[in-house]
């Protein structure tokens, strides 16, 4: 959509070096002049095709946990099937059909030898062969090329038995057939006149329960005669025209300078003329009306236009784009594009105006017709490039086809902003990227001259690139949909006729004519933005969490930490009151002998002991170093008890204290006296009396057992 054009001063010596010099660019002679192969190595590798279409008949058949590779396909054994469908390797070497793919999804109840038979009956030999099939209900969606039934109602049994063997459908264990329709994109009158060229359509007497359809869809001249106008009207009456004069300014019937309104309704008139708008609603009604028949009816339908690589391809593809959501996501569309476009054989570097294989190259003139409504900028006219003509239908094949289907799509996405994973960028940058020269991917008109080529291992990958500019921001970027619900349409997509009426594409019709009004994603681009806040927004939140959740660990061992000093705080104040009870216990003891213990925090203790054959009480002490025993609990200040003798010559048993002595004394037994110092003294070395007492070790002792022992 964009015109670029060059001026020079009168006179000028370099125009034509540089018309030269641009035309050697534009339109090299052979493929090898190419960008794409010019350029050297590409870090955007591209992995064979033929694995990708191979994982995508996989999945079509249920069979999606097998993987493809080369060592797979060098060995044959990818012919995988199941009750309905298989893979055929009929078409390895090409030999079959050279614009179809190396591996073909048939009936399973036909032969090769069938399938070669009614390659026969088929223009190109583009036999039926599945695109789609529905692995619940069965349905399928089939192409092929034109029969060449010609003006004698030409029949052929193999490739009846072929088309009969997609209706097949199995019941209750019995076989029936299913509806079959048959879409011919062509005008009805446009395959009567392919019939006397040995062409034409099926008729529903030959093929059993059949229906034939016909779409009125015009051929690729119509097409680009009509994207012609189409864009010589918005290059007239855009914003900046490419003789840079604004439209605002312009005089004359067909622009709306001065507020003319008979001029502004002339200009819109025109945009219909160009008839863009109605090509792209008719591609996208006939394939409503297909998705229609296979997911409501569960029917077969065959779709086929002349030689099944240009109409075919926009009805198949768009309406396997409504069937299946798989196809609505960025590796789905990309399995889409190489099955149904590139795989079955659309002529890219014929439609695109590159050179193929064999050398020629094609290129479109801007005024494609010489029959517009409306007048040209004298700069257009004198350009020269209004040569076209009907008389040149024959040598020129460019045509927008896949751009049109890419507008198809486009549309699509706006009547269900829900339903694609990617956005209107992500269409744009595709077909700029298709348009380049940049990629292998689009170049040449078959997967059998791509291989030829070798642009799979000298050419950089389109999908590898686009992959790689999504993963630098993520679901961030430009190319994701940010109102994309996988919930919200989860099947297939069946617009009324109503929702069909098309309208421009802002971001790719617009951008270069009128690129104020081209920024019709700005509440997207806001939206967006937002969005990307919002991600900021969560990450941040998702930090704050994992630091909370470090805080609540943190405090969990704290908590746990705390738990343990409880314990061994409650345990220790077990032990305390463990002991204080066993000192009372002592106390009670020793002042049921007759003794008073007066217990003190101070280096130094007293026992009063008192006799009722005394009158009045005697106070021992006794050095500290020589009677002190000290009992310590816990980790309080010490406790100690003294009992002291004031002098050596008391006896034991005249004494109060000797008469503990003989109470206590478990040496004292059988009336013997006291054996001290010719034996052990309780007095002095017991732990029972002292701090150091072992109350445990008393508790085990029987009646026979020693605590003391002899030295």
């Amino acid at each position: 959509m964009r015109i670029i054009v060059f001026c020079f001063r009168p006179r000028t010596k370099q125009r034509r070096a540089i018309f030269d010099a641009l035309s050697r660019c534009t339109k090299p002679e052979r493929i090898w002049d190419l960008y794409a192969f010019t350029c050297g190595p590409s870090k955007f590798s591209n992995l064979s095709p033929k694995v990708r279409l191979l994982n995508e008949y996989f999945r079509l058949l249920g069979k999606g946990f097998h993987h493809a590779s080369m060592r797979m396909i060098e060995d044959g054994s990818f012919t995988m099937s199941n009750d309905s469908w298989r893979i055929s390797d009929i078409n390895f070497n090409y030999s079959l059909c050279q614009s179809y793919p190396f591996a073909l999804l048939v009936p399973k109840s036909v032969s090769d030898d069938e399938i070669i038979q009614a390659s026969n009956f088929r223009a190109r030999s583009r036999v039926p062969a599945v695109s789609w099939c529905n692995p619940e209900t069965g349905a399928v969606l089939a192409r092929s090329s034109q029969p060449l039934v010609g003006i004698m109602n030409t029949r052929s049994t193999a490739d009846e038995k072929l088309v009969a063997a997609l209706c097949a459908q199995l019941i209750d264990g019995k076989d029936s057939r299913r509806k079959l329709y048959i879409a011919d994109a062509r005008p009805r009158k446009n395959a009567l006149a392919n019939g006397a060229m040995g062409g034409g359509s099926e008729s529903s007497s030959n093929y059993f329960q059949s229906e034939i359809v016909f779409f009125g869809i015009d051929n690729i001249h119509a097409m680009r005669e009509s994207f012609a106008r189409f864009r010589d009207y918005l290059d007239t009456h855009g914003a900046a025209s490419s003789d840079g004069m604004s439209s605002f300014l312009r005089h004359g019937g067909w622009t709306w300078g001065g507020g003319n309104l008979s001029s502004m309704s002339a200009s819109v008139s025109t945009l219909g003329d160009s008839g863009w708008l109605i090509h792209v609603q008719s591609v996208l009604a006939g394939s409503a009306w297909i998705a229609a028949r296979v997911a409501l009816e569960s029917a077969a339908v065959l779709v086929h236009c002349s030689d099944g690589w240009d109409r075919t391809s926009q009805l198949v593809s768009l309406a396997n784009l409504m069937l299946d959501p798989y196809y609505r996501t960025f590796t789905g569309f990309q399995a889409l594009v190489e099955k149904d476009w590139l795989a079955f054989g659309h002529p890219f570097s014929d439609r695109v105006g590159m050179p193929s294989i064999s050398g020629s190259s094609f290129e479109l003139s801007r005024n494609a017709s010489s029959t517009g409504s409306f007048s040209s900028s004298p700069l257009r006219q004198s350009s020269g490039s209004s040569q076209a003509s009907n008389s040149s239908h024959a040598q020129n094949n460019y045509s927008p086809i896949f751009l049109q289907w890419v507008d198809c799509v486009s549309q699509l996405l706006r009547i269900y902003p829900f339903a694609f994973e990617f956005s209107s960028n992500f269409l744009v940058d595709f077909l700029d990227c298709v348009l380049s020269c940049r990629f292998g991917n689009f170049l040449c008109n078959s997967e059998k001259e791509r291989q030829i080529c070798g642009v799979d291992e000298s050419c950089g990958c389109l999908w590898a690139y686009l992959a790689d500019m999504r993963s630098s921001e993520g679901r961030s970027h430009a190319h994701y949909n940010l109102f994309y619900d996988t919930l919200k349409h989860n099947g297939p997509l069946l617009p009324p006729a109503a929702a069909l009426a098309p309208t421009l594409w802002p971001q790719f019709h617009l951008r270069w004519a009128c690129p104020f009004e081209s920024q019709a994603g700005e509440l997207e681009a806001e939206c967006r933005n937002m969005a990307i806040k919002f991600s900021e927004l969560q990450k941040a939140k998702e930090v704050a969490e994992m630091k909370a959740k470090e805080y609540l660990a943190a405090m969990e061992i704290l908590n746990v930490d705390l738990q343990n000093e409880k314990q061994v705080s409650s345990s220790a104040m077990n032990l305390a009151k463990r002991a204080s009870k066993e000192n009372a216990a002592i106390q009670r003891a020793v002042q049921s002998l007759g003794c008073r213990v007066n217990f003190t925090n101070s280096s130094d203790s007293t026992v009063d002991v008192e006799s009722s054959l005394m009158e009045t009480s005697q106070r021992l002490s006794l050095p500290r170093r020589e009677s002190e025993y000290t009992m310590e609990h816990n980790d309080r200040s010490d406790l100690s008890v003294s009992i002291t003798v004031e002098a050596d010559d008391v006896a034991p048993s005249s004494s109060p204290l000797g008469q503990v002595c003989e109470t206590l004394c478990p040496l004292r037994t059988q009336g013997r006296g006291c054996q001290w110092p010719d034996a052990a003294c309780a007095q002095l070395g017991s732990q029972f009396i002292g701090l150091k007492a072992n109350f445990d070790a008393f508790d085990r002792l029987s009646i026979y057992d020693r605590y003391f022992k002899s030295e």
